[in-house]
């Protein structure tokens, strides 16, 4: 689990030196169910640590769609121990691979579809859902919504 840590600090680090915390603009303040999905797999904001609450806000943190507990979490910094968290969640919410319909690895590989990261037993897999992303990204969200219940 260390290392898997490691490897997606190590990737927040390269991202938030190219990148920065962006709001996106949605278009109502009605969370999409996809949104939701996502929300409830996250759990925390990754600035605060605190639960995301109500009315999360939507950012950009290099090429992954995240959630803030608030506005104010805009203009702080992400931590480390909360990114790591957050990932672990998405992880645990999304228990098997989409391509291979199996069980993710101790250190699942990962790759990011739409704003997504999604997770992975090999690299291949992730050269499949590039292919078709929105049947693996649907798979997704399905392992999100029965992981949820």
């Amino acid at each position: 689990m260390h290392r898997y840590l490691m490897r997606v600090w190590i990737s927040f680090m390269i991202v938030t030196t190219v990148a920065t915390v962006a709001l996106t603009q949605e278009p109502t303040n009605e969370q999409t169910t996809v949104d939701q999905l996502k929300i409830a797999a996250q759990r925390i904001c990754p600035v605060s640590g605190q639960p995301l609450g109500e009315s999360p806000v939507k950012v950009q943190v290099g090429q992954e769609h995240v959630f803030l507990c608030c506005q104010g979490c805009a203009s702080g910094q992400i931590s480390k121990r909360h990114w790591a968290t957050i990932h672990a969640n998405f992880a645990k919410s999304q228990k098997k691979c989409p391509v291979m319909q199996k069980k993710l690895p101790k250190n699942p590989k990962w790759t990011i579809v739409d704003g997504q990261i999604v997770y992975v037993c090999c690299p291949p897999c992730t050269k499949k859902i590039q292919k078709d992303p929105e049947l693996y990204l649907s798979r997704l969200n399905s392992y999100y919504r029965s992981s949820l219940r």
